[in-house]
């Protein structure tokens, strides 16, 4: 499975960014079935859950500190996920990085995730 991620750069505090995840024709059919996450990940820290939507698109789950600013989405039939940054803090600057589940639904752990994308880095100065 190859995935792309696209769309980091850096921005003001209070800016919004778009990230994009797409994955290549070939590996469409795994990702429509699959629950989709981001997770993030700053120097020196763990790689962290940030968010992530079932294989519908129905349910999602949000860490606690981008409930409210951060919004996952995806297009099957584009076989890509977005994920909308908004009201972005310094706090947020980090590497995201898109996942393909294991399941046809979300989770927090990293462990569930079998397929990731390269990264895409996210600085939010102040």
């Amino acid at each position: 499975v190859q995935l792309q991620a696209s769309g980091g750069g850096l921005v003001q505090a209070g800016g919004s960014l778009r990230l994009s995840c797409a994955a290549s024709a070939r590996t469409a059919r795994t990702i429509s079935n699959n629950g989709l996450g981001w997770f993030r990940q700053s120097p020196g820290k763990e790689r962290e859950f940030v968010v992530g939507v079932n294989w519908k698109g129905q349910s999602t789950m949000y860490a606690d500190s981008v409930k409210g600013r951060f919004t996952i989405s995806r297009d099957n039939t584009k076989n890509t996920v977005y994920l909308q940054m908004d009201s972005l803090e310094p706090e947020d600057t980090a590497v995201y990085y898109c996942a393909v589940s294991r399941t046809p639904y979300a989770s927090p752990r990293r462990d569930s995730y079998s397929y990731w994308g390269q990264g895409t880095q996210v600085t939010v100065s102040s």
